[in-house]
């Protein structure tokens, strides 16, 4: 197939569009090189995607709604993988316009792309934060999801709000992804086992918020990917089921689907350091803080629809992947 995916310098799409392009699929790769974190890290991940034939780069921002129109009338995807996004909960709150552009406007420019050029599948990230208040667990996608705690997580369910939008309207397969705390080898800088590797290395304090108590359903990125691609090769089709008056969030009579995609299982925070530190044979220095505006204490995927759908389940451990993204940042910084 020929698949667009948005967001290819990144950490998530950067490791998508390999697999793609090792099982032969042709990949339109966008990515506009912003600033927020190390560009120099971002140009490394192109770097992987050079010797692949199948590779198109395109620099270009998905919030520049004339590029992208340019983009899918002379590439013409057939499927469409949108992982290119503003990312980062407590960054919204210092700095909300960019999630406009990006996670709102990027993502219409994307949808009318799709509409317009006759796509047969649009997947799309969306986040496990879009679940907000709610303490019920694990996360159901079967559960509302209307009260966010931050911005990036209103942007989220946004995304999931217009995609049905367009499913309804115009008969456009749309999937939506709820990831649940990616990490490993490749990750991003900003997050918390990026900056616990590197001061700890350093001897430096990491800050520890919630005091440890945090937690999280981390799932390793290659089960995110290969989640994404089974996702990717079954378009979206309308519950014939749907009941309009009992209505089901994950579903639609229109070709509208919602999966959450984690671990199925939670570590705790204190739990995900003492992790690290035995990788690295150091011990952390640790200031602990009470909980940040905007994050929630808890997440838990329930990923029954995943499983009964696509037969699929992530499996890696923490203890695993840990070890894999810290032989990758030893191996990559040179420490």
């Amino acid at each position: 197939m020929k698949v667009l995916v948005t967001g290819t310098a990144g950490f998530i799409g950067n490791a998508l569009a390999r697999v793609l392009l090792q099982r032969g699929d042709e990949v339109v790769g966008i990515d506009n090189l912003n600033d927020y974190y190390d560009v120099n890290l971002k140009k490394a991940r192109l770097a992987r995607l050079a010797d692949y034939n199948g590779f198109t780069d395109v620099r270009v921002d998905i919030g520049d709604q004339k590029a992208m129109q340019e983009v899918f009338a002379s590439h013409g995807p057939q499927r469409v993988v949108n992982l290119a996004a503003q990312a980062g909960v407590r960054y919204s709150l210092e700095n909300p316009q960019v999630y406009v552009n990006s996670n709102l406007s990027g993502f219409v420019n994307i949808l009318e792309g799709c509409r317009h050029t006759g796509v047969e599948h649009l997947a799309y990230a969306s986040s496990s934060s879009v679940y907000g208040a709610n303490t019920k667990l694990p996360f159901s996608v079967h559960d509302a999801v209307d009260h966010p705690v931050s911005l990036y997580a209103a942007t989220k369910k946004s995304n999931e709000m217009m995609a049905h939008c367009y499913s309804h309207l115009f008969s456009l397969p749309t999937t939506g992804l709820r990831f649940f705390t990616v990490y490993g080898p490749w990750g991003r800088p900003d997050m918390a086992l990026f900056i616990f590797t590197r001061k700890i290395l350093a001897g430096e304090p990491i800050e520890v918020f919630n005091h440890g108590h945090h937690r999280r359903d981390f799932t390793y990125v290659d089960d995110i990917v290969e989640g994404v691609k089974r996702v990717l090769d079954r378009p979206a089709q309308p519950n014939e089921d749907w009941d309009p008056m009992n209505p089901d969030p994950a579903s639609s009579q229109a070709p509208y689907r919602v999966y959450n995609i984690g671990n199925n299982n939670w570590v705790e925070l204190g739990r995900y350091i003492e992790v690290i530190e035995q990788c690295l044979g150091k011990t952390a220095v640790k200031s602990l803080l009470p909980l940040q505006p905007g994050d929630v204490p808890d997440t838990f995927a329930d990923i029954a629809d995943l499983v009964r759908d696509l037969d699929y389940k992530p499996s890696t451990s923490v203890e695993q992947g840990i070890e894999r993204f810290l032989q990758w940042y030893q191996e990559y910084y040179g420490q």
